[in-house]
């Protein structure tokens, strides 16, 4: 049995968001912000089933022809980068490393003029024996989700007994001379009690770690805000062991807050909380997102999608195509709803999509 994806809105951008003349050629919104980040999802296939994020069955995958193809991939980064005021550029699924072509097509895009920092979401499975191609090819930077150390408690929340790969594969993108960054989320019950030992793990080899909070992002819809593990408490499993003092380097739009990590007079490093559902970050917000069908969401929580593949293959221009990824953007909403506890009373309704098939 398998749970159906559900499809997002294409939106049509109309009177309701119509977009000033003189709103500036960038990414801008209605509120202030201007979006410079973009996440690129290449597939919506993964080789894991996350217990919060897939069913154990997996999910209906889309037709490959449905997806978009490298030179695509790399016509709309073009567009953002050189036209949009996009300066950083993440790919992200699914697992990215399912496409065969990723390393062609972050070296087209680090050949861009401006080139755009460019970084990996993945969870590392197969990147050992392909992270020194990646890293000639122009990646600055890496992202590996990994939410412990433990091979039992790692099976039980991927379903899958590949914590050797992952941690190979770390360790191989620290050798290739990536900065690594591992992102975690934190499940009660689970793994809510090892907070302090991967903290500890990263510490050792230098990399920094980032917690997450689970987000209303799973396919099975079971998410509830009364059982998650929210920032507050992940800084007191923390607290058990080291002590947080807050980094002074400004947050810059950066989805973490940091952490400075103290054990006695030592500061071991930094450590992040993102806090997307209890201490939302939506004002500084500065990402615009694509779907692996070249779908636009200003937001990460959006029900709607502005299509841009659609009008790419329809014989749009550049300049069309940047306008229709402007209107999309514009219509970005202030926040995604979740500012007070409770789903609905603040306005919020889960997506229909799983974050395996947005794209984080």
């Amino acid at each position: 049995m398998t749970t159906a994806l559900g499809m997002p809105g294409l939106r049509r951008t109309g009177a309701a968001a119509e977009r000033p003349v003189d709103a500036g050629s960038g990414l801008a919104d209605r509120f202030g912000r201007t979006a410079t980040d973009l996440r690129v999802s290449l597939t919506d296939r993964c080789n894991l089933r996350c217990n919060y994020c897939m069913p154990a069955e997996g999910l209906p995958f889309l037709d490959r022809k449905a997806t978009m193809s490298r030179d695509e991939i790399v016509r709309l980064v073009r567009i953002a980068v050189t036209g949009l005021g996009v300066r950083q550029v993440r790919f992200t699924g699914g697992e990215p490393l399912l496409r065969k072509d990723l390393a062609e097509i972050i070296a087209d895009c680090a050949a861009l003029e401006p080139r755009p920092e460019i970084s990996l979401t993945t969870n590392a499975i197969g990147l050992e024996l392909r992270v020194a191609a990646l890293a000639a090819a122009g990646l600055d930077r890496i992202n590996v989700s990994l939410d412990s150390v433990h091979a039992e408690t790692f099976a039980e929340i991927t379903r899958r007994p590949f914590l050797d790969k992952v941690l190979r594969g770390i360790q191989a993108s620290a050798d290739a001379g990536l900065a690594v960054k591992i992102n975690a989320v934190l499940l009660p019950g689970v793994n809510d009690h090892q907070a302090p030992d991967l903290l500890e793990w990263c510490l050792e080899r230098g990399h920094q770690l980032r917690f997450i909070e689970q987000m209303p992002l799973d396919a099975d819809h079971v998410w509830d805000r009364e059982r998650m593990l929210t920032a507050a408490q992940i800084r007191e499993r923390l607290g058990e062991r080291f002590e947080l003092r807050p980094h002074d380097a400004p947050r810059d739009g950066a989805p973490a807050e940091l952490f400075e990590a103290w054990q006695g007079e030592r500061m071991r490093g930094l450590v992040g909380v993102i806090a997307s559902v209890t201490e939302p970050f939506c004002g500084d917000c500065r990402r615009t997102r694509l779907t692996a069908e070249g779908g636009v969401r200003s937001c990460l929580f959006s029900h709607e999608e502005t299509d841009l593949l659609g009008l790419l293959r329809g014989d749009g221009t550049d300049a069309q195509i940047a306008d229709r990824w402007r209107d999309a953007m514009w219509a970005k909403p202030a926040a995604h709803g979740m500012e007070r506890p409770g789903l609905g009373d603040a306005g919020f309704v889960q997506p229909d999509r799983p974050m395996s098939a947005i794209g984080g």
